[in-house]
């Protein structure tokens, strides 16, 4: 019988996929945002946050203490490959958000289950006469070509159906015509390069529509979507390992360790119904992302957390940057 032996939630961030040398290019991107978004829902330029917060993280957007968060990250990152080869899945299903890579404004689905043979990444960061820190970020992310990672189409059919079955209306893809101008994006590659170690796993990508109003589905929502995955992956005749990871998260544009914390102890005490009450101002632009661990946690809550991470990775000093976090569950059996 098929059952999810491992649960992860992981931060996709690009400080993730570049060396600490090349953070600053990510905080120069801050100081141009327009819609810097805060937990309270307001959203500000840069001079505006800095004008209401003083520059308190002068002092730990030094080069010595980047480059020690990044080590820690990526620490944790190894642990999570680490644990994922352990655990010798079957099925990876991967809870992802599409940041107009595969979808765009004319079909936006808040839901999506892809049940195709082939999942066909987007390059679109394929730069070969670009900066070097731009090059990097495409490797890392698998957005430098157009990769073919495995799809899991009968499990993707049983999935839509049980989805379907359990009152959620969700969109189908089998394919993508043409990855050149619509693909998977980085939330799918960055799991795949930094986590698999190049086996091939077949991926189930299960796609939220996190960032882009008006059908974004609510925190309770995803607590819901994730029981049902774990009941329809449990209900399978199929003699399979699962594992179910989330990517992305957890805040930013704009640090929020309060949030981030309070979505970790969340997960920590199995309560769906703290990380169902998360309201919807918290889950804006990049903290959006929280969203997919949410659906994680949802399938993984009779599961215990075997362990965490958290690192709140400030890159200005106002405080933009990216809350990264790392959880995984076990299956004790």
């Amino acid at each position: 019988m098929a059952r999810i032996v491992l649960g992860i939630a992981a931060s996709h961030t690009p400080l993730l996929a570049l060396s600490a040398r090349h953070w600053e290019q990510r905080a120069a991107a801050d100081l141009a945002n327009p819609q810097l978004n805060l937990s309270d829902g307001r959203r500000l330029t840069y001079d505006q946050l800095l004008a209401e917060v003083g520059p308190r993280y002068a002092d730990i957007v030094t080069p010595p203490v980047l480059q020690a968060k990044a080590a820690a990250c990526q620490a944790a990152l190894d642990r999570l490959a680490a644990d994922f080869a352990a655990a010798q899945p079957d099925l990876v299903i991967i809870v992802g958000d599409d940041q107009r890579e595969l979808y765009t404004g004319a079909n936006q689905p808040s839901l999506a289950v892809f049940h195709g043979a082939s999942i066909a990444m987007m390059d679109k960061l394929r730069k070969p006469d670009g900066p070097e820190w731009l090059q990097e970020l495409g490797q890392g992310y698998l957005m430098d070509d157009t990769h073919v990672i495995p799809g899991a189409p009968d499990w993707g059919l049983d999935l839509i159906h049980g989805l379907v079955d359990a009152d959620f209306d969700v969109a189908a893809s089998d394919a993508v015509p043409d990855p050149h101008g619509a693909g998977f994006g980085h939330a799918f590659g960055f799991i795949v390069k930094r986590l698999f170690g190049g086996r091939p796993v077949p991926v189930l990508p299960v796609l939220l529509n996190t960032y882009y109003p008006p059908n974004v589905p609510s925190a309770r929502r995803c607590v819901a979507l994730g029981r049902a995955i774990r009941e329809v992956v449990e209900r399978s005749p199929r003699d399979a390992r699962v594992a179910v990871i989330g990517s992305g998260g957890l805040s930013h544009f704009v640090v929020d360790e309060a949030l981030d914390r309070a979505v970790l102890d969340a997960i920590h005490r199995a309560d769906g119904d703290a990380l169902g009450a998360i309201p919807r101002p918290a889950l804006q632009s990049g903290s959006s992302e929280i969203l997919n661990w949410i659906v994680t946690a949802g399938a993984m809550l009779p599961t215990p957390v075997a362990w965490s991470e958290y690192q709140p990775l400030y890159r200005t000093p106002a405080g933009t940057g990216v809350g990264a976090g790392f959880v995984v569950w076990k299956d004790g059996h």
